[in-house]
């Protein structure tokens, strides 16, 4: 506001800055008690500036537009990674590790998925070029400029990417699916507050786009968006499935508490409130682990054929239900070793090594160690096919942390005792192995 003199600000500045300039003890008081109401604005203040404004206008990449994120950082290295895992162990033992929560803009697996668009870049501008084209006779033009604009349109291919539901939908379910996207992108355009706001709501511009969402999703015709989109939605769908697999996995076994929001025990493919507030189907929950439960009684030690059968059905959701009730199970078993263990980046050789996340938890003589992969569609070209076995990993091995020659780990996700091999005086195993039968490996240490 050009009427506000600046020395308004110079004179915040000092308040806030310069507490040592006050010349009595009530003086002094007084500069606090401000500072600290204004730190408690300024929170408020920036989630409005920037979760709920900037973050459904800059759609470069949507699943990094999180609550707490930064849209300009594409993820990290994984020496950065371990960097931050020793920090936070040493620093913040205890903070939450949380993936979803109440107000998270989209769910962990709908990030997961979304994030694979980083690994097909030139996949992906194909596919949007095709898709413009396709929808353009859609859209409605309202004071000279199209509705949706290309930002807009651009957010909404990410957003159907990311939460299109794994088993087919009859025309009911499709018809929820469609109103959810509709509703969806009324509100992230008004949190935007480009074309159309809360408070001054442009009525025309937001029955334009649910006018385009409604026709570029039409299935009653044949669709030749819908019949492009599908395929490679489904491609981005499967690679997203193991991305969340890793990520439950290290939100479990690295340093930090985990959390786990309503739902997400299985696959979640919510938005933003209040899409992720929908009732969860508890009962469905409780029945698929007591029947995990009881297979894993029934299995004993080796539990091969039901990992193998997870895989063959993870579109259900039990893969994921999977690993969660096993790691929380070894979690609290061992509550010693992941609360106060040293956590320890282990090394990997071999073709696929940049495409492996691998660290080991010690403490005294136990070791558990964490093997997931990472940026999958660059290790499995086949969507379809788990990034499991010899073909997948060839010559890739890793590091183990034992000095003993034959030291033995046992799979806990499939019950497989490996027995480690010396190479330049380490302790190896190959991740064909460790890898073998199931996607992601949280390994204990048997002697």
């Amino acid at each position: 506001n050009p009427a506000v003199s600046g020395l308004v600000f110079d004179f915040l500045r000092d308040l806030l800055l310069k507490q040592t300039d006050e010349r009595t003890q009530h003086d002094r008081q007084e500069r606090i008690r401000f500072a600290m109401k204004f730190q408690q604005a300024t929170s408020p203040v920036t989630a409005k500036g920037v979760e709920d404004t900037a973050f459904y206008i800059y759609n470069r990449l949507v699943s990094l537009n999180e609550v707490g994120g930064e849209p300009n950082r594409f993820g990290l290295s994984l020496a950065a990674f371990h960097k931050h895992m020793r920090e936070r162990h040493a620093h913040w033992p205890h903070g939450l590790s949380a993936t979803s929560t109440h107000d998270t803009k989209r769910s962990e697996d709908v990030r997961a998925r979304i994030n694979v668009l980083s690994e097909v870049p030139q996949q992906w501008k194909a596919h949007l070029s095709r898709w413009s084209k396709l929808n353009k006779k859609h859209k409605t033009e309202l004071d000279g400029q199209p509705a949706p604009d290309r930002n807009e349109e651009y957010l909404l291919y990410q957003t159907l990417v990311g939460s299109w539901p794994l088993a087919p939908m009859d025309d009911s379910q499709y018809r929820t699916y469609v109103d959810r996207i509709q509703n969806y992108m009324t509100k992230a355009m008004k949190e935007a507050k480009v074309h159309t706001t809360w408070v001054n709501p442009n009525q025309p511009y937001d029955e334009a786009v649910r006018l385009f969402i409604e026709a570029i999703l039409d299935r009653s015709n044949p669709n030749a968006f819908v019949e492009d989109f599908l395929p490679f939605q489904e491609q981005i769908a499967q690679y997203g499935l193991v991305n969340s697999l890793a990520q439950v996995l290290l939100k479990i076994t690295a340093p930090g508490i985990p959390d786990f929001y309503q739902g997400t025990e299985l696959w979640d493919f919510s938005l933003v409130d209040p899409d992720n507030r929908r009732p969860v189907d508890y009962t469905l929950r409780r029945q698929l682990l007591e029947s995990l439960q009881r297979a894993c009684a029934e299995a004993g030690e080796d539990r091969r054929a039901l990992a193998r059968e997870l895989v063959a059905q993870r579109a259900d959701g039990r893969i994921k239900l999977y690993v969660t009730m096993t790691a929380l199970h070894i979690r609290r078993s061992h509550a010693a070793i992941f609360q106060k263990g040293d956590y320890v980046p282990l090394e990997s050789q071999g073709s696929k090594r940049d495409h492996l996340c691998l660290f080991a938890r010690l403490h005294g003589e136990q070791a558990f160690v964490v093997v997931v992969p990472r940026l999958v569609a660059g290790v499995q070209p086949d969507a379809t096919r788990p990034p499991v076995g010899a073909d997948v990993w060839g010559d890739t091995w890793m590091t183990v942390p034992s000095w003993r020659p034959g030291s033995t780990y046992r799979n806990l996700f499939t019950g497989e005792t490996l027995m480690t091999v010396t190479q330049e005086d380490r302790q190896t195993l190959p991740i064909s192995q460790v890898l073998g039968e199931f996607p992601v490996a949280l390994l204990e240490k048997m002697s």
